[in-house]
C-alpha cells in the first residue's frame, strides 16, 4: 500500500509526497528535520492522505495534484473542505466552475 500525502506550515505553504511508511511515521520524519526538503519549514501537519494499490498510481496520483499547486484547483482541493467554501466545493475529480459560479442576481431577489 502506498499513500499520498499532503502537508501544511504554519506560513501555509504546502508539500506533497507519496510514501510507503505510515503517513504519520513520514509526518514526524519531516518534522525531525530528515527530509531536506521540508527541514526549514517545520513544524508541518498533515493535511490529506490518500491510499494507493502501488508506487504507478500514486505517483501519477502526486504529479496531478502538484500540476495544480497555485491554481484555484488546489486551492479548493478537498484537504481545506473544512473551511468555508460557500458551497462551492465540488466532488472530488471534479472541476473547478471559476470565481463565479452562477449569475449574479441583478434584481435583488
Amino acid at each position: 500500500m502506498v499513500s499520498l500525502y499532503i502537508l501544511r506550515n504554519n506560513k501555509n505553504r504546502y508539500y506533497i509526497g507519496i510514501t510507503q511508511l505510515d503517513p504519520i511515521i513520514r509526518l514526524k520524519r519531516h518534522n525531525n528535520g530528515h527530509v531536506y526538503s521540508t527541514k526549514f519549514g517545520r513544524p508541518w501537519k498533515l493535511i490529506h492522505v490518500e491510499k494507493y494499490e502501488n508506487m504507478i498510481e500514486a505517483r501519477k496520483r502526486e504529479k496531478q495534484i502538484k500540476s495544480w499547486k497555485g491554481g484555484n484547483a488546489f486551492k479548493n482541493f478537498p484537504s481545506k473542505s473544512g473551511e468555508s467554501s460557500n458551497g462551492r466545493t465540488l466532488p472530488f475529480g471534479g472541476k473547478y466552475p471559476g470565481s463565479s459560479p452562477g449569475s449574479p442576481d441583478l434584481d435583488g431577489k
